[in-house]
């Protein structure tokens, strides 16, 4: 595809070479930049709106502060791309999120200007007044710039930070990037007006001007202050509660208006003694996908043109679909059923629930811990909640699921979507250590669909069961195609099935590498060995009785997962172990995810990496079979 003409961005190598260009250059960099970051991101797939909103304050935040001396942490980081192209990565930003290419966020190990790595939200109040309190104690110097989205701003970690930064009262810069409102003339104006007051005048002066500048304003502008006072009271992230806090507070200014964020920041720089907070009003997508529903949060490769995106066809559902389907119908047939999600209802596949059961689906923010013991409560107060969250994102509620669920024995449901290594999002997002830090949970029961009808029966068991907590897992992406039960029956807990039998060696099963099992049994055929293969279903409890079977009529036992070490083959061990059965000479070898984090790619080539593929379960039989492997699999 032809690239944006940037005559004026081609001149930036690094942020240094912005010192030179005059404010109305910058303001062509900006637009450049924009035209650049979504011509990358039709070729390469990704987060697009959170990057098109702060591009303004990006070529602002790089031309007024000297990075990497001062410390620009991005929250999240899915608004990076910009930052990358600034930052000495343009060449291979067409590289974004693919093997071997540069991450989708920020990632120290890639460049001195990702002063620290993100993912996850929230996170980078409390990186930048770790770095701040460093530079005082005699650290690294420079300035210290977290950038926060209002989405973020919902976690709780985001207030303990703010809490204690205003309490230490170091320099500290907070940005709250505040895509959500949009703003009327009369706010911009309004916003454009104080931050002239603010940079022509001390902070003390400006707050004093501030508080009598209403008065002073033409009657419409009076209605636009007042408004945005409203909005702010509203959304309680208002001047006071700032001020409250400790925070000088500064806002809401015009996120897009280049004069207004130059102004304010040199300012800032200059004059700011302790933590202080800006309030910068973005537009989400702005330039390409603000109209659009999702402002372009994240998307495939597309056709700068049209916005069409390219998708492959695929006749299987994905399992987030027919989850959620499961759960739609589960609920229409049980009105004590409720979801729960954090921030996710479209990745989580809740939005069809949303609009059929509005009143029992909640969108708790960003908000993991408040998710999980929100749950916890719903299920004491008799309901059946679905609690659903990406693994990744259901480690940041693991004290409460502990404290509050498991303790309590509470019947939570955890529907546990993206569920194993997950592709272009890499390390950050892999479902990887969900089965050990649940299975080794008491009271818990923790399940893995192997296909779409698996899935739609552990729905219809998490349904049924009221005896405490109870967990499955799902990949991201689709099924393999197979009937969907219409009736779907509950499974009996801690009970596994049986897929095919054979001699010599078992696999054993838990989750989706099922397929790859099959595939590796097709290849195992043709040299004469045929090994039994069966489906655990659950990691807790184990089926014992089928285990210790299969462990008696085999001369070797293997578990793959799609897990860490400590999760399912573990606790498969610790049963075979405390039974006795190794003294009579069983060979165990349990198939689990490497102990690294393996880097974005696609997630067959991911699999490879971590050799969990069919060609690598093949070689695991054929060496404790004592066959022997030959080539790169040796």
């Amino acid at each position: 595809m032809t690239r944006p003409h940037t005559p004026t961005l081609d001149l930036i190598d690094l942020p240094s070479d912005l010192n030179g260009l005059s404010d109305a250059q910058l303001r062509t960099v900006a637009d450049e930049l924009r035209a650049e970051t979504i011509s990358t991101v039709s070729e390469t797939g990704g987060h697009l709106g959170a990057g098109l909103g702060v591009v303004e304050l990006t070529v602002a935040l790089h031309a007024v502060f000297d990075a990497p001396k001062d410390k620009i942490i991005w929250d999240v980081s899915h608004q990076c791309y910009p930052h990358k192209i600034l930052t000495g990565r343009r060449d291979r930003i067409r590289t974004l999120r693919q093997k071997d290419g540069l991450s989708g966020f920020t990632k120290r190990s890639e460049s001195p200007y990702d002063c620290f790595g993100a993912a996850h939200s929230s996170t980078s109040i409390s990186a930048a007044l770790g770095f701040a309190v460093a530079r005082d104690l005699g650290g690294e110097g420079g300035d210290a710039i977290a950038v926060i989205g209002d989405g973020s701003m919902s976690a709780g970690m985001a207030y303990e930070a703010l809490n204690n930064a205003g309490h230490l009262k170091k320099r500290l810069i907070v940005i709250l990037n505040d895509n959500e409102m949009s703003i009327a003339p009369p706010v911009g104006a309004m916003s454009s007006y104080l931050s002239r007051l603010y940079a022509g005048d001390p902070f003390q002066e400006f707050k004093a001007a501030a508080k009598g500048a209403v008065s002073f304003l033409p009657e419409p502008f009076q209605e636009g202050a007042k408004r945005a006072k409203d909005m702010l009271k509203h959304m309680t992230v208002g001047g006071t509660l700032f001020e409250e806090l400790g925070f000088s507070y500064l806002g809401p200014i015009d996120g897009h208006d280049m004069e207004q964020l130059l102004s304010v920041l040199r300012t800032v720089k200059t004059r700011a003694t302790g933590p202080i907070l800006i309030h910068a009003i973005t537009k989400k997508g702005k330039g390409y996908a603000e109209d659009r529903a999702d402002r372009g949060h994240a998307t495939g490769k597309f056709d700068v043109i049209t916005g069409e995106q390219k998708k492959a066809v695929s006749n299987a559902p994905s399992y987030t679909s027919v989850f959620a389907e499961a759960l739609v119908n589960a609920a229409a047939q049980d009105d004590k059923i409720v979801a729960v999600t954090a921030a996710m209802p479209d990745g989580t596949g809740l939005t069809k629930f949303m609009e059929r059961f509005a009143s029992r689906c909640f969108d708790v923010g960003i908000a993991e811990q408040h998710a999980v013991t929100f749950c916890a409560g719903l299920a004491a107060g008799g309901m059946k909640p679905f609690c659903t969250l990406y693994s990744t994102f259901l480690q940041r509620g693991y004290d409460q699921v502990v404290h509050d669920v498991a303790i309590q024995r509470l019947p939570v449901r955890f529907a546990i979507d993206r569920a194993g290594l997950v592709g272009a999002d890499g390390a950050t997002h892999a479902g990887s250590f969900d089965v050990a830090f649940l299975s080794n949970l008491p009271g818990f029961v923790v399940m893995a669909a192997a296909d779409e009808a698996e899935l739609v029966r552990m729905v219809a068991t998490a349904v049924a069961h009221d005896d405490g907590p109870i967990a499955f897992r799902f990949p991201r992406g689709e099924g393999v195609g197979v009937d969907i039960p219409a009736d779907a029956q509950p499974l009996e807990i801690g009970k596994g099935r049986m897929i095919r039998e054979g001699s010599q060696v078992a696999i054993l099963s838990f989750g989706t590498r099922l397929q790859e099992v099959e595939k590796a049994c097709e290849a195992l055929a043709a040299k004469g060995i045929t090994p039994t293969v069966a489906d655990a279903r659950f990691a807790k409890p184990l089926d014992r009785d089928m285990i210790l079977q299969l462990a008696a009529d085999h001369d070797a036992l293997i578990t793959v997962e799609e897990g860490a070490v400590g999760g399912f083959g573990s606790h498969v061990a610790q049963l075979l172990a405390e039974a006795g059965v190794f003294d009579h000479g069983l060979k165990y070898r349990s198939m689990v995810l490497p102990d690294i984090f393996i880097d974005q790619s696609s997630p067959a080539d991911m699999y490879d990496t971590a050799a969990m593929n069919a060609e690598h379960i093949e070689a695991k039989v054929l060496d404790v079979l004592g066959v022997g492997v030959i080539g790169k699999l040796a």
